[in-house]
């Protein structure tokens, strides 16, 4: 099938050489049984590609099921895919097949594997390895011939090096890597996409499509699109429905655009880095306001160590020939004045007009520890919005299914 082709048939737009790129990988990739690992942010469309790799496949008039292992708790998560038996567990009334039973001889996308808990990731291997699983709460080994196409928007080396997802479980998944693009990368596909959507909102909402002036079209290809196509999509649809006008200028469009965030960051913060973890938007977002909060208390402290300062003689207006300074292990110092630092507070305790004592307490610095800051911020946004997990997710600018992982992985206490 030649690529113009398969686009036309997956409703697929654009002519990005990354984009093309990806796709010709996938049609190479699809009459094997390879296992395919699709890396790409959120809302570029890597279930897309999972469809066009089964549908070329000669597995396409078997079971295809995608299964989002986020949206999963964990404690169900081995019984959705490999079943259960009756009593295996609290609630377990009667046996249930899982989808690797249910899908044999077809094709099951796993998205968001780096969500899967480091027990089911062992259970996986072992069907990857060797085909074959065993049921929760049996003791009976069951084949299975499925093919897997896993899917994540994380840099799963980075999860490796955190302990969080196994090794040997990359490099079996990852068979044949597909990377698709982000749409910021995709610049000369934007207006293209746009365009399509309007004219389908048009269609469904039986109005005239949008369009956009020079300005706006540049304003637009200006956005980063940290939703990617989705966010593309969503915004069309957004326009196409509140706009009076139906043609927009700058202004007009705006609007729509959401703010992209503190344009005081420094430019190292926006750069993409294909090789890095900047797949971890709304985690980067979390970051952000962790830093700043971080940055707020050390000026606070900073503040109010120069207010103490200002109600006291500084040294350099006394005259003294020496000064005794006493560290906290009480070991004396003799300091020339000439060579104090004249921020200090004024020395105390003197018995000779002359001479004059320091004592100094130990300094106990706060904690600059990222990942306790970060529990710190989530735990305030709970206890702020009573543990509605939905505004609270609001509050941090993070999506809820990323604050649900957070609470997990710090083991935070919503009661």
């Amino acid at each position: 099938m030649e690529l113009q082709s398969l686009k036309q048939r997956f409703g697929i737009l654009g002519n990005t050489p990354a984009l093309n790129y990806a796709l010709q990988v996938a049609m190479q990739v699809a009459p094997t049984d390879l296992s395919v690992l699709i890396t790409g942010e959120s809302g570029v469309g890597k279930e897309v590609f999972s469809q066009v790799i089964h549908q070329l496949s000669t597995r396409k008039h078997n079971p295809f099921i995608a299964v989002n292992c986020g949206a999963i708790p964990e404690g169900t998560i081995d019984s959705e895919l490999f079943g259960h038996e009756k009593g295996s567990f609290t609630g377990a009334t009667e046996a249930r097949k899982g989808y690797f039973e249910t899908v044999n001889g077809g094709t099951i996308f796993l998205d968001e594997i780096a969500e899967m808990p480091l027990g089911t990731q062992a259970r996986l291997l072992r069907v990857l390895e060797t085909g074959e699983f065993i049921k929760v709460g049996s003791s009976k080994v069951q084949k299975t011939e499925v093919r897997v196409i896993a899917a994540t928007n994380v840099n799963l080396k980075d999860m490796i090096s955190l302990g969080k997802f196994r090794e040997d479980l990359y490099y079996r998944l990852s068979t044949v890597p597909i990377k698709v693009p982000a749409l910021r990368e995709r610049k000369d596909d934007i207006l293209l996409l746009f365009r399509k959507f309007c004219i389908s909102f048009a269609e469904k909402y039986r109005s005239n499509p949008i369009s956009l002036d020079e300005g706006a079209k540049n304003l637009l290809l200006a956005y980063p699109f940290p939703g990617n196509i989705r966010e593309l999509k969503n915004m069309a649809e957004q326009i196409s429905v509140l706009s009076e006008k139906r043609e927009l200028n700058v202004l007009d469009l705006k609007a729509f655009l959401p703010e992209t965030g503190n344009t005081t960051l420094p430019a190292a913060f926006g750069e993409t880095n294909q090789n890095s973890t900047a797949n971890f938007a709304n985690e980067r977002e979390l970051m952000y306001k962790v830093l700043f909060d971080m940055k707020k208390d050390v000026n606070d402290l900073k503040q109010a160590f120069a207010n103490i300062l200002q109600g006291q003689p500084m040294i350099n207006n006394t005259s003294l020939n020496e000064v005794h300074y006493f560290d906290p292990s009480n070991n004396a110092v003799n300091i020339h004045p000439s060579n104090l630092n004249t921020n200090l507070p004024a020395p105390i305790n003197t018995n000779n007009p002359n001479t004059l004592v320091v004592h100094t307490s130990p300094v106990v610095d706060e904690s600059l520890n990222l990942a306790e800051r970060e529990k710190e911020l989530i735990e305030k946004a709970l206890k702020k919005h009573k543990n509605r997990r939905r505004n609270a997710a609001q509050e941090l600018g993070i999506s809820e299914r990323t604050l649900y992982r957070k609470v997990k992985e710090y083991n935070i206490n919503e009661d």
